[in-house]
Order: structure tokens, then C-alpha cells, then sequence
């Protein structure tokens, strides 16, 4: 019973992963396209205010993974935290001043404090969608880390440094995240703009990034053969196929909306591509939750190294699974009611008539 709960909760926690990606994911777009397609301060307000509504709500799916990761799966939080605090440290300090932008932009009346926060805003978000894209990729490939053990308590270290995780995979995979995100949050940003010169602006940047998309795609999954076995997990699990099928197919569910100009099934298809991508990569880990590239047949007492974590051996008790079962059988509908509602309010494009109202940023 014990390894079929983890089993669930390895899942869920892909899922959460999935759905913070599709959420925030155009957020991060949109942060990273405002200097290359605003031509004027209305332009960049519509862009805030595309985001404003959601934002915050969108970042509670980044706190629930993280939060299953520490409560289900205690073992590979310690090791992500340990192994990997470096860049874990730089995704919460851009995660803050981020946030920080939308806050303080407007405090003071002046062009050059306007024009400060824009940037923080834009490099804070590009950053955030590489350094995903990249820790993923070697979570995907693997990570050269080993376990220590004291004799109090497990630490885990990696051999290397930020660097070392800025290999030609892990690289790959933080464009790939990018190209995914501006194309997503240019799409968003269409159905959030009013017709005119920053609406044609964002449809066109659309299709630029799904071009983009489509090559770093192809050499992403390409160079997984080469530098990880998920294709491996793959072919030996054929069902789990249906993920990288399934990316391909909102690919073309979203060129194909584009040049309808049905602009919301296109982000539907963008939002499909990256939940595909997520479940590629987690599928094909099953069942490590971090694997180490320093596992070796060689023998330490007889017995082999291995530093790898997997999901049943790395998760809480059964009493604490199944607690954590019932509270997100609670929780995660309620969550998921209130976005629905709140895009469902926010839905029309951003008006002057919506810039002129106090609560906007």
C-alpha cells in the first residue's frame, strides 16, 4: 500500500509541476516580451494588467509542488535543497523580485522608476523560465550528486557547481522552456489586448515562438536519446508515448488556431504542448525522483553505490500519504474553482477603461 501511495503522489506531483508550467508559464512569457513588443507605457500596462489578475493565483500551484515535494517525498526535497540550493536560491530571489515589480512600478511617477522596475520585471522572468527549463533537464538526465551519511543525518552534495548543471542538455532545455513560455504568454497576451498596433504585435511574436518551439522541441527530444534514458523508460512503458504524441498534437492544434485566428483553442494548444512536455520528462524518470550519474557497479562493502532516490524510497508514512490524499481531494478542486472563475471574470481584453480603475497596476 505504501509504494502504490507514493506511486500516486510521484504522480500528483508531476501534475502540479504541469500545471504551475501551463499557468505562470505565460506570465513568464509576457514578462520576457514586454520591452521587444511595448511601444509606449499604455502598451506596457496592458501587459501587467494581462497578468495582474492571475499571477499570484497562478504561483499557489509552485508552492503546492513544492509543498507535496517537502510533505510526500521528504527525502528528495532534502537532496534538491542540499545538491541543489545554488540555483533553487536564485529561482526564489527572482521568484521575489518579480513580484516586486508589480508592487512597486507604479509607486512613484517618473519614467526612469518605471523603466527600473520593467527591467527587474523582464529579467526576473526570462530568468525564471531558463533556470526551470535547465533544472528540469538534469533532473531529466540525471544529476552528479552523492549521499553522505554521518551517522545524524543523510546530506546530499553535488560534485560540481551552477555551472556544471549548464550542460548542453540542461541548456537545451532551459531555450526550450523559454521559446514554450513567450509563445504561450504571447498568445495570452492576444486575447488580453485590445485590436490594434500591440495586439498584431503579439499574434505576430506567436508564431515567430512557435517556430522557435518546433526546432528547439526536435533537438530537445533528439538530444535526450543522446544524454538521458528517457527514451529508454519509454520504449520499455510504450504506453507513455501518448505524451510526446500528445505534444505534437498541440503543436499543431496551435499553429492551426493561429491562422484561424481562434486565439484561445491556440493557447489551449500551447497549454497541451507544455503539460506534454512536463509529462515526458516526469514519466520517463519513473521511479527516481533524482538520479544520480555517480551510481556505479562498483562495490563499497560489498555492496553497490548508489546515491539514486526513488519515489517509494524516499516518501512519508502511510498515515501521512493518506492524510495529504484527503486534504488535496479537498483543496486542489477549490483552487482550480476559483482560477476558473477569476480568468472566467477577467476574460475581456484590457481596456482604458480597466487602466483608469485605482486597482490597476
Amino acid at each position: 500500500m505504501e509504494e502504490i501511495l507514493a506511486n500516486v503522489w510521484f504522480i500528483l506531483w508531476g501534475v502540479l509541476w504541469a500545471v504551475y508550467f501551463i499557468t505562470d508559464g505565460y506570465d513568464l512569457g509576457l514578462g520576457t516580451l514586454l520591452p521587444l513588443v511595448s511601444k509606449s507605457d499604455r502598451d506596457k500596462r496592458v501587459i501587467y494588467n494581462a497578468q495582474g489578475p492571475f499571477w499570484d493565483g497562478n504561483e499557489v500551484w509552485l508552492l503546492t509542488a513544492g509543498g507535496v515535494t517537502f510533505a510526500a517525498l521528504p527525502k528528495t526535497y532534502a537532496a534538491m535543497f542540499s545538491a541543489l540550493y545554488t540555483p533553487l536560491m536564485l529561482v526564489l530571489f527572482m521568484l521575489i523580485l518579480r513580484g516586486a515589480t508589480f508592487e512597486f512600478r507604479g509607486k512613484v511617477d517618473s519614467d526612469g522608476w518605471r523603466s527600473l522596475w520593467d527591467w527587474v520585471h523582464t529579467v526576473s522572468s526570462f530568468a525564471l523560465a531558463l533556470l526551470f527549463g535547465v533544472f528540469f533537464a538534469n533532473l531529466f538526465m540525471g544529476v552528479p550528486f552523492e549521499m553522505l551519511d554521518n551517522d545524524k543525518f543523510a546530506q546530499w552534495n553535488l560534485q560540481g557547481n551552477l555551472f556544471t548543471l549548464l550542460n548542453p542538455y540542461g541548456l537545451a532545455g532551459g531555450l526550450l522552456f523559454v521559446a514554450l513560455f513567450v509563445e504561450h504568454g504571447a498568445l495570452w497576451g492576444v486575447v488580453h489586448a485590445e485590436e490594434g498596433g500591440l495586439r498584431d504585435r503579439l499574434a505576430a511574436v506567436a508564431k515567430q515562438a512557435w517556430v522557435a518551439s518546433l526546432v528547439l522541441a526536435v533537438a530537445f527530444l533528439g538530444l535526450s536519446f543522446a544524454y538521458t534514458e528517457l527514451w529508454t523508460a519509454h520504449f520499455a512503458r510504450l504506453w507513455t508515448l501518448i505524451f510526446p504524441a500528445l505534444a505534437v498534437g498541440g503543436l499543431l492544434l496551435n499553429i492551426g488556431m493561429q491562422l484561424k485566428k481562434s486565439y484561445w483553442l491556440a493557447w489551449a494548444g500551447s497549454a497541451l504542448t507544455i503539460a506534454m512536455a512536463a509529462g515526458f520528462g516526469v514519466a520517463g524518470m519513473f521511479p527516481y525522483t533524482m538520479r544520480s550519474t555517480l551510481d556505479t557497479a562498483a562495490t563499497w562493502d560489498g555492496q553497490n553505490i548508489v546515491h539514486s532516490l526513488t519515489a517509494s524510497g524516499t516518501a512519508s508514512s502511510l498515515l501521512t500519504m493518506q492524510i495529504m490524499l484527503g486534504v488535496a481531494a479537498v483543496a486542489v478542486p477549490v483552487v482550480i474553482g476559483y482560477q476558473v472563475w477569476v480568468s472566467w471574470v477577467f476574460r475581456h481584453p484590457v481596456s482604458d477603461e480597466m487602466l483608469n480603475e485605482p486597482e490597476s497596476y
